[in-house]
């Protein structure tokens, strides 16, 4: 079972054979200017995305729906998000953002004015600084506890929901309080109501996730289908991405500081950040120049493949000299904090300015 609420480690292979899950690669070659993360096969995983790729390709209406859940910092992993919202906004789709504060207060017990702040200073505030441009009108972002529609309709949607499902799905049992059991049903409202009449109908809809939240799509992809008839709904598609490895090589974690770089870093923290960081070496200088590096369990590496190096053939280069020991750790984590640097000294700057629209998008005045 995975718990969409824990920290337990995901077996992506696993996760593909269980559940269902399509690799994102055999759609690959359909995409005219696929996203860096999905050619490099950090998006791995796809369920009926050849939906998506008709919509975007024939030029249709389609949306994307991807959370928020205020509850602590936002860290670099967390990037990934965002730089597909900015894609598929470029691509013609509707955005549909939801800060999960219920989600926030039934799990993890964050009361729902701490929620808005977080959402506020952390969540809203990145957006805007790392490129998504809210005063776009096709950019739709609100609170779950605020939103009327969706709460109602999460309630119609529950008709058809048993307890032993979500206690299927989720371990729920008689200690699980009721408003964490109804969480995920607003969740599923969140991801289908764009299909409603007053939002354009049923169309086409994309969830890029970590595999941690599969939960979450299979049950809307199952509600969806038990409301076809009533609401013409179209079971969503999702792709999965995997997770950045943390800086001490277990998972990337808020509630773990020494694992993280947080986007609210100085520039000085995220730059030494990177120097500690796991690397991929041997044990000994000459074992290295022998044998190469590691690659594939270095942090280092990672935070290059996924953020750093927009240059395919850099990267190619990078991975041979680790692999051939032609570079060692040291050059290679040297270059990297100078990069994380670079990135900061532009992001930071951006993030004050973020800040001072943050609170408007939130409240529906208009963005500067």
């Amino acid at each position: 079972m995975i718990d969409p609420w824990g920290s337990s480690n995901v077996d992506y292979e696993k996760l593909v054979q269980q559940f269902g899950i399509k690799p994102f690669k055999d759609l690959l070659n359909d995409l005219t200017d696929p996203h860096l993360l999905m050619r490099r096969g950090i998006i791995f995983g796809q369920r009926d995305y050849g939906r998506i790729v008709k919509a975007i390709r024939d030029k249709e209406d389609f949306a994307v729906i991807t959370g928020m859940m205020p509850s602590g910092k936002m860290h670099i992993g967390h990037k990934m998000v965002v730089d597909q919202i900015i894609w598929y906004e470029k691509h013609g789709a509707d955005i549909y953002i939801p800060i999960a504060d219920m989600e926030s207060y039934s799990a993890r017990g964050v009361d729902f004015e701490a929620s808005r702040e977080l959402a506020i200073n952390e969540y809203i505030t990145n957006y805007i600084a790392l490129g998504l441009d809210f005063k776009k009108s096709n950019i739709n972002v609100y609170l779950q506890s605020k939103n009327l529609l969706v709460n109602d309709l999460a309630y119609v949607l529950s008709k058809k929901v048993t307890f032993n499902e979500m206690k299927a799905i989720y371990g729920f049992n008689g200690s699980t309080n009721m408003a964490h059991m109804q969480a995920p049903l607003i969740q599923v409202a969140d991801i289908l109501h764009p299909q409603l009449e007053e939002f354009g109908g049923p169309k086409p809809t994309v969830v890029p996730v970590g595999p941690d939240q599969d939960p979450h799509i299979r049950l809307t992809r199952d509600i969806a289908n038990r409301f076809k008839n009533q609401l013409n709904f179209i079971a969503p598609s999702s792709t999965y991405h995997r997770f950045i490895t943390g800086l001490t090589g277990g998972k990337m974690s808020s509630s773990q500081p020494k694992t993280a770089i947080f986007l609210s870093d100085s520039i000085e923290e995220a730059e030494n950040k990177v120097k500690t960081a796991k690397t991929g070496g041997r044990e000994s200088l000459k074992e290295q120049q022998e044998k190469g590096g590691d690659p594939i369990n270095c942090v280092i590496y990672e935070m290059l493949l996924y953020h750093l190096m927009e240059s395919d053939e850099k990267l190619q280069e990078i991975l041979e000299d680790c692999k051939s020991g032609n570079i060692m750790c040291g050059e290679c984590k040297a270059h990297t904090a100078d990069l994380m640097k670079k990135f900061f000294e532009e992001f930071s700057s951006k993030r004050k300015k973020g800040a001072k629209n943050a609170e408007k998008v939130l409240d529906g005045a208009k963005v500067c």
